[in-house]
């Protein structure tokens, strides 16, 4: 079993008698001991050696040793400095400790005061590097695209982190809207793969005839129009990270295929005969609970082990503490920019509702809710009056089956709640809204019905009756 390095510690003494018994009184101690014997050679030595501690003359041939300590305290501060004299002055001393130094020897000094010394200052410097590794894997208000610093994201970052440098697949679950596309895109960015592709495919946004093709590619003539030999997402990723969103709904009968590509990393197009091999991490993610899905028979079980190497769950929002308001700030300010707008802050009375409320469509509704307010308001403050509904009555509804599905797995199904919809019914849409919306985003009809939540089709419909003057 080997051995752990020896610590380095750095004696900066100009004597060759003294530095080589600093030597032996250190190396006794199960140290390894570099030396130098002027201020100059200082920085070489450090940035050569990374010692653990440097031991440090104050009278140096070529310059003052104070002067050595202020650099070394602006250039490696993490290093502790032991300074050693022989001029045994209170105000030398001061000043030493004052320019940084951890503690101060004076010459003559025993084997034991010396090994004590520096073992203290070891000791100290490395619960600072503990301490301060600790603060900022507790107190990350962000990791990657993701923002918040709850308890609950601390753990889903320290679990990326230590997910990512493996090859095991990993198999994301979480209400929508909780991030785990920022999850796969994370895992990949954290990886050794970060170098190549990560390519998504949503399962549930292809049709099930063209899925396949999507994934594994095709050769020309497979089907009709295939007109040309196509390079699916398991060839794009290749070397890199493959993620199949919603993978729950993928067809039983591609899920056979998808497992043989699992187990085996051999590709095969629609229509071809010819196997590639490719060599992909596959990071899957699903809304729905996994396990009641292969109990229902709706996904194959030895795809879900396959798959299910290390799963990780993204907490739904109303569940991450005040992460909510420091997302909205976040927004507040990114879309603020983004649409030339003066919003800098929320009011008090908004502050509380953004906390109390329970976003049912986790961060993509509150994005959703703040891209609302900057378009279509503007102030230095967002204040109640701006809200839309349900956040401006403070009522929002109650989860989704899909929802209540990943929050209690195993769980039967819930029937649909009735529907609190954030914006009028389409067919209740006033002039004075849609004219609202359409002017400010300046005209942009796609832009004004994603806010409003009704179809193009309608704004354009409307525009035109009332230019007519045919009505609504």
């Amino acid at each position: 079993m080997p051995t752990a390095a020896k610590p380095t510690i750095l004696v900066v003494e100009d004597n060759p008698p003294l530095a080589r018994i600093y030597r032996e009184y250190l190396e006794a101690d199960g140290y390894t001991v570099a030396t130098v014997g002027t201020g100059a050679e200082v920085s070489a030595a450090v940035e050569r050696e990374r010692p653990a501690v440097i031991v440090l003359d104050l009278k140096l041939p070529d310059m003052d040793g104070l002067d050595v300590l202020k650099a070394l305290h602006a250039e490696v501060p993490g290093i502790p400095v032991v300074v050693a004299t022989a001029h045994g002055s209170i105000s030398v001393a001061v000043d030493a400790m004052r320019e940084g130094a951890f503690d101060f020897l004076v010459k003559p000094f025993t084997a034991a005061r010396l090994t004590v010394t520096v073992r203290n200052a070891r000791e100290k410097s490395e619960l600072a590097s503990m301490v301060e590794r600790y603060r900022r894997e507790l107190d990350r208000d962000g990791f990657h695209d993701f923002i918040g610093a709850s308890a609950e994201m601390q753990a889903v970052y320290r679990m990326i982190e230590s997910v990512a440098p493996s090859r095991a697949s990993v198999f994301l679950t979480g209400e929508s809207g909780t991030g785990k596309e920022l999850a796969a895109d994370a895992i990949h960015k954290a990886s050794p793969r970060r170098a190549r592709r990560l390519v998504a495919i949503n399962c549930a946004a292809i049709p099930k005839d063209l899925l396949e093709s999507e994934i594994f590619g095709h050769v020309r003539g497979a089907f009709t129009g295939a007109t040309m030999d196509r390079e699916g997402a398991a060839h794009q990723a290749d070397g890199g990270t493959l993620f199949l969103d919603e993978i729950c709904e993928m067809p039983v009968d591609l899920q056979a295929k998808l497992l043989r590509f699992v187990q085996t990393g051999l590709v095969q197009p629609v229509g071809g005969s010819r196997q590639e091999k490719v060599d992909v991490r596959i990071i899957a993610a699903t809304n729905r609970d996994p396990l009641a899905e292969v109990q229902a028979g709706r996904f194959r079980e030895d795809l879900y082990y396959r798959l299910h190497v290390v799963p990780v769950h993204l907490p739904a929002l109303r569940d991450r503490e005040d992460d909510a308001l420091l997302i909205a700030r976040r927004f507040l300010v990114q879309m603020a920019a983004e649409e030339g707008k003066r919003f800098t802050a929320f009011a008090p009375e908004v502050e509380a509702r953004i906390r109390a409320f329970d976003w049912p469509g986790n961060v993509r509704q509150l994005q959703n809710v703040i891209r609302n307010i900057v378009v279509l308001h503007d102030g230095t403050e967002v204040t109640a009056a701006m809200l839309p509904e349900p956040l401006r009555s403070g009522t929002a509804p109650a989860a989704t089956p899909s929802q209540a599905a990943v929050a209690s797995p195993g769980a039967p199904p819930a029937a649909p709640p009735p529907a609190t919809p954030s914006h009028p019914p389409r067919g209740e849409v006033g002039e004075g809204t849609i004219q609202h919306a359409h002017a400010r985003t300046h005209n942009d009809v796609p832009r004004a019905a994603a806010l409003l939540e009704i179809s193009p089709s309608t704004i354009y419909r409307k525009l035109q009756q009332w230019k007519t003057g045919d009505g609504a």
